[in-house]
């Protein structure tokens, strides 16, 4: 009977264990509206060293570093905009998990969309390319438009050949 619980007490494990690991920060904010903007940049800024994860999610020193700073930031009476520029400034662009549209960062608001283009337009040239063409009389005298009749010397020589197998192959 205990054999059948055991997947389940496994995950209930698996699930506190991994709780454990999580990211805690204790700050005393002003206003829940202060702790609300907090959240907010620490999950749209993304750690300089953890390739893909947002300063909410990330155990790396400098994750830490980065949302201390948020914090000192918000409690100083900065604006969103003013935090973000001062990420930007000292990590780069990385930092912003949603760049701005600049010069710089073209490629990474119009790649997808000329990605999805390019593909259109193969699939449509594969789609339409299959499509027979409609026949039409052809006036080239190559031998695939020729005709598939035998002269009459032909079919007399097919005629013997079937008549008489020894004929086969030689001529």
């Amino acid at each position: 009977m205990l054999q059948a619980f055991r997947p389940l007490v496994m995950f209930f494990v698996v699930l506190y264990a991994s709780a454990a690991f999580s990211v805690v920060d204790i700050h005393e904010f002003d206003s829940a509206e202060q702790e609300a903007r907090y959240q907010q940049l620490v999950h749209e800024l993304r750690c300089p060293k953890c390739q893909n994860q947002n300063l909410n999610g990330s155990d790396s020193q400098i994750a830490k570093d980065l949302r201390r700073e948020v914090y000192r930031l918000l409690k100083e009476g900065k604006s969103d905009s003013e935090i973000k520029d001062f990420m930007v400034a000292r990590y780069g662009d990385f930092v912003l998990y949603k760049p701005r549209l600049q010069s710089n960062t073209y490629v990474l608001w119009f790649a997808p969309v000329a990605i999805l283009l390019i593909g259109a337009v193969v699939v449509s040239l594969i789609i339409f390319g299959r499509r027979p063409k409609p026949s039409q009389p052809s006036t080239s005298t190559s031998p695939s438009s020729e005709s598939n009749e035998l002269s009459s010397d032909e079919q007399a020589r097919l005629k013997a050949m079937l008549e008489n197998p020894e004929l086969n192959g030689k001529d």
